[in-house]
C-alpha cells in the first residue's frame, strides 16, 4: 500500500530533512499526549502487538503491480488510537529501513503517509460506529479504504512536487507511472479494507474491550449490534 519504495538519495536533502522534521514534530506531539494523558498497559501492549503484526505485513510482498504489500496502518488506528498508533508506525518504519525496505531518507515521509492512514482510520471508525451506529464490518471496510485511498494520492503528490533525483523519465512518463501507483494503492485498499473488516469484527467477537476506546462503547452498542458481515 501507500509506502514510498525509494532508495537513499532519490529526495533530495532538503526534502529529506523537511519530512523528518514534520514527523519528528508529530512523534513529539503524540508524546506530549502520552505524558499529558498516559494510555494503559493494555494499549501499549496492542500498540506493541500491532507493531509486530506491520513489519510482518511490510515484508510480506504479492508479486502484483509489480510487488506490492499490506500496511494494516489503518486498523493500528482503530486498536491503538492515533497517540500509540503513531509510534508504532514510527518503529515499522526504522524496523523497515534496516532491513533494506526503502531508504533510510525517506523514513521521515513514510511516517507522516502513515501517520495519515492511522489517524483517518481511527477517526473514521469511531465516527462510523458511534455517530452513525454502523456495524463493524461497515465502520473497518469504509475506514480503511478512505485512509489508503486519501494516502495514495498524498503519496503522488509528493512524489509529484518533490521529484525523484537522477531520474531518466520524462514528466509524461513520470505522470504515467505516478497514475500506475495510485491505481495500483486503490485496488489494494479495497482489498485491505475487506482484511480489516474481517479482523475488527472477528476481534469483536472475540474480545471487544480491545475496541473500547475506538469505540466508546455504549450500553446501545452492547445490546443491539447490527449486522456485522455479509
Amino acid at each position: 500500500m501507500a509506502h514510498i519504495h525509494l532508495e537513499d538519495g532519490a529526495l533530495s536533502p532538503a526534502w529529506v530533512l523537511f519530512w523528518w522534521a514534520v514527523a519528528a514534530a508529530i512523534i513529539a506531539f503524540s508524546l506530549h499526549t502520552l505524558k499529558r494523558e498516559p494510555a494503559s498497559v493494555r494499549r501499549f501492549t496492542i500498540g506493541a502487538m500491532c507493531a509486530a503484526v506491520g513489519i510482518a505485513a511490510f515484508m510480506v510482498t504479492i508479486p502484483v503491480f509489480g510487488g506490492i504489500h499490506l500496511n494494516l496502518t489503518p486498523l493500528i488506528g482503530v486498536l491503538a488510537g492515533p497517540a500509540v498508533g503513531s509510534l508504532a508506525v514510527l518503529v515499522i518504519n526504522l524496523f523497515s529501513a534496516a532491513i533494506g525496505h526503502g531508504g533510510w531518507g525517506v523514513i521521515g515521509v513514510n511516517v507522516v503517509v502513515n501517520l495519515v492512514e492511522v489517524l483517518i482510520g481511527y477517526y473514521a471508525y469511531r465516527n462510523l460506529r458511534t455517530g452513525l451506529r454502523a456495524g463493524r464490518f461497515t465502520s473497518g471496510f469504509s475506514a480503511t479504504v478512505l485512509a489508503l485511498v486519501v494516502s495514495a494520492a498524498i503519496v503522488v503528490i509528493i512524489i509529484a512536487f518533490a521529484g525523484v533525483q537522477d531520474s531518466h523519465l520524462d514528466e509524461e512518463e513520470t505522470a504515467h507511472n505516478l497514475v500506475f501507483i495510485a491505481a495500483a494503492n486503490i485496488v489494494m485498499g479495497i482489498v485491505e479494507g475487506f482484511i480489516t473488516a474481517y479482523i475488527v469484527v472477528f476481534i469483536g467477537r472475540v474480545k471487544p474491550e480491545l475496541l473500547e476506546g475506538v469505540e466508546r462503547i455504549r450500553k446501545v452498542l452492547r445490546t443491539s449490534e447490527p449486522s456485522e458481515a455479509p
